[in-house]
């Protein structure tokens, strides 16, 4: 057999991973393919697929870009790279593709939803741009809530001044159940953590007392019922039980307004104990496109998704654990120079979203590479950071290692960087698709790291991604 069969038999290994779900096979298989004969447009336009399935939207850029190099007018590579920036916002760019994608192939109908859906964010999106106010009222100005009246037929528990576990408890149930929470304690509950969370620093410094633990969850995505299972597995939050949730809590899952709102709840009733570290995902644009504000809006309401943007601006980027673990949710930085006094510094007041560059930006969006150095983004946003970076960031600040989320792990968690880099992902068979663990780590006042794993739980009936933009409905 000649290289080019060889390679196609390669790839055929690569599609049977890819019916399959198993992505990372998959993908090996297709780089395995372009190894052995790299003149196929089809095995690019095929990896470009797999990496869509693992969020390496900047990788899948990269494969289309070298399938229309080997071939101009291949439609699946110019649908494929407006896919991946349709994913990473670059709406623009991915309109130029929808329109030649509707061009070169006019009776695909799906197309040209994509690109009327691409426009119409275009346009919403320099809307937004053109109303934008500096130094805007706080939402929460004008809301009478003390006089508000409960909606007819809501039979949950009262909420007075504080948070209580009993109302917690009730909460709980109506999730599980279905039903909503009073509009007006969605309200009192996410007033209060924005008043908690304007005191705390940028950087939560917290040490485990004798006696008591922390259990640190990754990306949870509005996996409400895995996250039941979560307290389940470890216990639930009490005062020598703390809890750290590091990043994306919302989007892409249909139930991100109960675990918002759950969370929340949680940071009233132990401010001290239950921290909330802010991901890429407590973000307008991605709420914008991946579900949490469709679903504020089709459960709660419009000004409830605001409220909840303004909190997330306000929320803290990391956490130092026992002053030997630095827990953010994406990584690490651009310059070497960057210590935790840097972070400390940071004043995320006065940047509410973490727009394209800068310190902000590169705690939300980073992501480890095996190389050392440092390389472009697979997502197209951002940096990855090598295990050399990472070894010069912990002995500079005095650290054993770093630990962060953003990535889904098929073990739920994966330990890199000589030990020094630890990802946990917190949302098992993510997207209802991916087939991975989830996991969480505890950690006691011995700073030894103890790993749980587990695989997701049934749920109700209702998809990943049902309120997600349209323009984004089926391209993952």
């Amino acid at each position: 057999m000649g290289a080019k069969e060889d390679a196609i038999e390669l790839k055929n290994k690569g599609n049977d991973a890819f019916k399959a779900h198993d992505w990372p096979t998959a993908l090996e298989f297709y780089t395995k393919a372009i190894e052995t004969y790299d003149k196929e447009p089809s095995f690019y336009t095929n990896r470009a697929q797999a990496n869509l399935k693992v969020e390496a939207y900047g990788f899948a850029v990269a494969d289309a870009d070298k399938a229309i190099e080997l071939d101009p007018n291949n439609v699946k590579a110019y649908y494929r790279r407006a896919s991946a920036n349709t994913l990473i916002l670059k709406h623009r760019d991915a309109l130029r593709d929808w329109k030649l994608v509707v061009k070169k192939a006019p009776h695909d109908a799906t197309a040209k939803l994509r690109m009327a859906e691409c426009e119409k964010i275009i346009k919403r999106d320099a809307f937004l741009k053109a109303i934008e106010v500096e130094d805007a009222p706080s939402i929460a100005e004008g809301l009478d809530i003390e006089n508000m009246i409960l909606e007819s037929g809501y039979d949950g528990a009262e909420l007075g001044d504080k948070m209580t576990p009993e109302f917690i408890e009730d909460m709980i149930e109506r999730f599980k159940n279905g039903k909503k929470i009073a509009k007006k304690y969605a309200y009192k509950i996410i007033l209060a953590v924005m008043d908690i969370s304007r005191k705390e620093p940028t950087m939560i410094e917290h040490d485990v007392e004798d006696g008591h633990e922390i259990t640190v969850c990754g990306d949870t995505h509005g996996q409400f019922f895995d996250l039941m299972n979560i307290f389940k597995l470890a216990g639930m939050p009490s005062d020598k039980h703390s809890f750290l949730f590091n990043g994306d809590f919302v989007d892409r899952g249909s139930w991100s307004t109960e675990i918002a709102l759950l969370l929340y709840a949680y940071k009233w009733l132990y401010p001290k104990k239950f921290f909330l570290n802010r991901g890429n995902h407590e973000t307008d644009d991605m709420n914008r496109m991946y579900g949490f504000e469709g679903e504020c809006r089709a459960k709660y309401t419009e000004r409830i998704f605001k409220l909840f943007s303004e909190s997330f601006s306000l929320l803290p980027l990391a956490t130092l654990i026992g002053k030997k673990f630095f827990v953010l949710h994406g990584g690490l930085f651009s310059d070497d120079k960057i210590t935790l006094d840097d972070v400390r510094k940071l004043d995320r007041f006065k940047q509410r979203q973490p727009g394209q560059s800068g310190l902000m930006m590169e705690m939300l969006w980073t992501d480890p590479q095996t190389a050392p150095g440092r390389g472009p983004s697979k997502r197209g946003v951002g940096l990855q950071f090598g295990p050399d970076i990472t070894k010069r960031f912990c002995e500079n600040n005095g650290l054993e290692a770093i630990i962060r989320s953003h990535e889904v792990r098929m073990e739920g968690y994966e330990v890199e960087h000589d030990g020094r880099c630890i990802t946990v992902f917190s949302a098992p068979n993510y997207c209802d698709s991916t087939s991975n663990k989830g996991a969480f780590i505890k950690i006691g006042p011995d700073y030894k790291l103890r790993y749980t794993q587990f695989d997701a739980v049934p749920h109700p009936n209702i998809k990943p991604m049902a309120y997600a933009s349209n323009g984004m409905q089926g391209l993952m």
